[in-house]
């Protein structure tokens, strides 16, 4: 082995083992709309999302006590409130409104988008240009994603694509925010801090909402609520921001063309729901749009 390649193995293997992390981040969050239908089969939707986040905030609370993580600097819990407000609340909250209306292939091919959303959040956050190309195709995904939902819904948009939409925008600055957290933070503790800062408001509202809305604990509903804390909410995230930082946020947002098609899959093998041709063929041309967006700025 040459003194070059001895330079450049310490880097492969971080590359290697970094697009690892950033792909079990993508297959966890694939597995989130399939899980919230479960969820949704015994509980109702604020109980689901407090939940979620009630657990996932005491998991996270627990590792940071336990490893005596200190408070992030004054300067930090701003852009932590952000990722808070987006990936914490925001999104889980109203996919989860969105999915009592709407079936989890449709809404996997609405948030088939969230890369390009993020794309966008984070050139307006970090100031940078993207190309006209990016900028083209970008708007392309949009236009074919809102032409689905526009179709499936006979021209008017339902009160769950107006929630997928919504989702899409305070995720994508969720992410944008996070990304640019977790160059000064790693990235488990900004997550794991965003999630801490919610528990004093998540945890009385799951107290009420469980005494409010109905309550079956089958199966499906409890399997459901304990991947979304786990899996979702807390240990997907850590291994997606832990390998974005080893690849980077560009990399790492190519493995993300993967996870529409794969909840797809999961739509079929657990929900025992139909794929249409046209959710396939949007999803697909989402696909397309997203990976030129990647080639543009590269």
């Amino acid at each position: 082995m040459t003194a070059q390649d001895s330079a450049t193995a310490p880097l492969t293997i971080a590359a290697g083992s970094g697009t690892a992390l950033a792909a079990l981040g993508v297959g966890a969050f694939s597995l989130t709309f399939p899980a919230t239908a479960w969820a949704l089969e015994g509980l109702g939707p604020w109980t689901v999302t407090t939940l979620r986040v009630t657990l996932a905030a005491l998991i996270a609370g627990g590792s940071l006590l336990a490893l005596r993580v200190p408070f992030p600097e004054r300067r930090h819990v701003a852009g932590l409130l952000v990722v808070a407000a987006g990936v914490v609340i925001g999104f889980p909250l109203l996919t989860t409104l969105a999915l009592q209306t709407s079936s989890t292939s449709h809404s996997a091919v609405v948030v088939g988008l969230l890369p390009l959303t993020t794309a966008a959040c984070s050139a307006v956050r970090t100031g940078t240009r993207p190309s006209r190309t990016f900028w083209a195709a970008a708007l392309a995904g949009a236009a074919v994603v809102i032409g689905y939902a526009l179709l499936q819904s006979g021209g008017t948009p339902t009160s769950g694509d107006l929630y997928l939409f919504a989702a899409l925008l305070v995720c994508a600055a969720g992410y944008a925010e996070g990304g640019r957290l977790a160059r000064h933070l790693p990235g488990w503790q900004v997550i794991g801090w965003a999630l801490v800062l919610c528990l004093p408001l998540a945890a009385p509202v799951a107290a009420v909402a469980v005494s409010v809305e109905p309550v079956r604990l089958t199966a499906h509903a409890v399997t459901g609520v304990l991947w979304l804390a786990v899996g979702s909410q807390f240990l997907g995230l850590v291994v997606w921001y832990r390998g974005m930082a080893e690849i980077g946020v560009a990399r790492a947002s190519q493995l993300q063309l993967a996870q529409p098609l794969l909840t797809l899959v999961w739509a079929v093998l657990l929900l025992g729901e139909h794929l249409t041709p046209a959710a396939l063929l949007t999803a697909l041309a989402v696909l397309v749009c997203i990976a030129v967006t990647q080639r543009a700025r590269s």
